[in-house]
């Protein structure tokens, strides 16, 4: 094979990277900001990095259920792990498309771009199954949340006095299964887009077989794993927020520039990152650190620029 350019990167995209807050998710709207997203993260490219790029997927598999819900009377409601699948091709289009133009813009006719729809296996005794708390789709009333799980055996919320939506398991990423797949074409100097939405739930049913099972996977620790896997020098983080905080939204609040993996460690145990916040982030980022010798970034798109050479983000090492 031919395996050029240089170092590898993992970067993971924010789940509304392509529909923002407000926003619709027109298709104008989602490649208006692919675009946007494209050339805040086209550094990266610039400086040679073999990248693969992961997104998140939960405005748009949340639309593809409101509409598995209105025209179910039409046609068959698809599941959870089939959404995930729809929605890793389609984002991968789009913001394959907005890559390939930028690449154009720069002549930069040797690199390519290519979506993986990619698998992940799940373990059928993670406890997640047994404890489901991952909200997905539309909000509900209570006389609508108890007819379905009646009628549909979902597990039912409420939802911070907005109504009761459904709640799926969130289990922990195993193997990756096109791994090696998305390894190799990085390698070669190709733009790899895959693990859309945290990858497609799977695990081995009664026969061995694999089978998609109706659960979503955190992004960011899918994307920790596969950079762990291809043994990634550089792993990025873009989120809403421009670095990590210490005390976040107290008074005390303060950003963190650098921190090492075992103030990383240390930071997570005292509570500091919550669950529902940067929790999965920074414990992506110790995952990713306790196996790798690279470097992780968290930061936002209009810095990540400035995050690469240490004026801007929070940057941890071992």
């Amino acid at each position: 094979m031919n395996y050029h350019r240089g170092k590898m990167c993992v970067l993971a995209l924010g789940g509304n990277a392509l529909i923002r807050k407000g926003q619709k998710g027109t298709i104008q709207e989602q490649e208006t900001n692919a675009e946007e997203v494209t050339r805040e993260v086209f550094p990266l490219v610039s400086l040679g990095y073999n990248l693969v790029v992961t997104h998140g997927n939960g405005p748009q598999v949340g639309h593809q259920l409101i509409q598995n819900e209105r025209g179910s009377s039409e046609v068959p409601a698809m599941p959870l792990d089939v959404c995930v699948a729809d929605t890793e091709g389609s984002m991968g289009y789009v913001l394959q498309q907005a890559i390939l133009n930028e690449l154009r813009r720069h002549h930069m006719k040797n690199v390519y771009v290519v979506t993986m729809i990619t698998e992940v296996l799940v373990d059928k005794s993670d406890p997640a199954f047994a404890n489901p708390t991952k909200p997905v789709g539309s909000f509900y009333t209570r006389e609508q949340s108890d007819r379905l799980i009646k009628e549909e055996g979902w597990a039912m919320v409420e939802d911070a006095g907005r109504g009761w939506r459904r709640v799926v398991p969130s289990p922990m990423p195993g193997k990756i299964v096109q791994r090696y797949m998305i390894r190799d074409l990085c390698r070669q100097g190709n733009i790899v887009i895959a693990l859309g939405g945290g990858g497609i739930p799977i695990w081995r049913n009664k026969n061995d077989d694999y089978e998609g099972i109706e659960a979503v996977i955190d992004k960011d620790l899918a994307s920790s794993e596969l950079a762990k896997v291809i043994h990634a020098d550089l792993f990025i983080i873009l989120t809403p927020e421009k670095e990590v905080y210490l005390d976040y939204n107290k008074p005390s609040q303060r950003p963190i520039r650098s921190m090492s993996l075992k103030e990383a460690r240390h930071h997570l145990a005292e509570g500091q990152f919550p669950p529902g916040s940067m929790g999965p982030k920074i414990q992506a980022v110790v995952n990713f650190l306790e196996q790798e010798d690279g470097t992780a970034v968290i930061t936002d798109g209009p810095s990540l620029a400035a995050a690469l050479d240490g004026k801007a983000g929070t940057t941890i090492t071992r």
